[in-house]
Parts: structure tokens; C-alpha cells; sequence
């Protein structure tokens, strides 16, 4: 899992009937503290995020499928799994 901000959404206006109403999200991982980092990818939205959120993302194949599409088996690597209210740093 990793912690990384919604940047941006993607538009396919074609695509696999797996991934029929299901949201594409442009998102940028970041530090605990909220910096930036280099790592952009493409999640698949599963809690409704949007754009500035700060989110969870699972990244293991199973988990991504299940989540995003709610059924395993999908060609899904990342899927967006929470949207974060805090971060407690200890």
C-alpha cells in the first residue's frame, strides 16, 4: 500500500467492460508529512476520491481487482481502498 495524493482523473472513453463504471485517477505518491514524491500512477477509484484527496492505494493485484471492480480477476495493479482524514505522526 501507499499513501499519495489524487492529481487528476483519466478519460478512456473506451474500455474494458470489467472496468464499466469505474473511475480512473491520476494520483502522485507522497511522504507521511505530505511532500511530493517522484512515483505517479494510474488507480482505479473505489471510495468515490477526488481530486486534491489524499488516499490509500493497494498495489497487490487481488486486492486492487477486488476492490475497485468488486470481483477478482481483473488487469488492475492499483486501486484506490480509502480516503484519509488524518495522519498522526508518532
Amino acid at each position: 500500500m501507499l499513501l499519495a495524493r489524487v492529481i487528476g482523473n483519466v478519460v478512456a472513453t473506451h474500455k474494458n467492460q470489467r472496468y464499466e463504471g469505474s473511475r480512473a485517477m491520476l494520483c502522485r505518491q507522497i511522504t507521511p508529512d505530505g511532500k511530493d514524491m517522484d512515483y505517479t500512477c494510474i488507480a482505479l477509484d473505489s471510495v468515490d476520491s477526488g481530486e486534491g484527496d489524499i488516499v490509500i492505494i493497494a498495489q497487490e493485484g487481488w486486492s486492487a481487482s477486488t476492490a475497485a471492480t468488486g470481483r477478482a480477476g481483473a488487469a488492475i495493479d492499483s486501486a484506490i481502498v480509502a480516503v484519509v482524514d488524518r495522519i498522526d505522526l508518532l
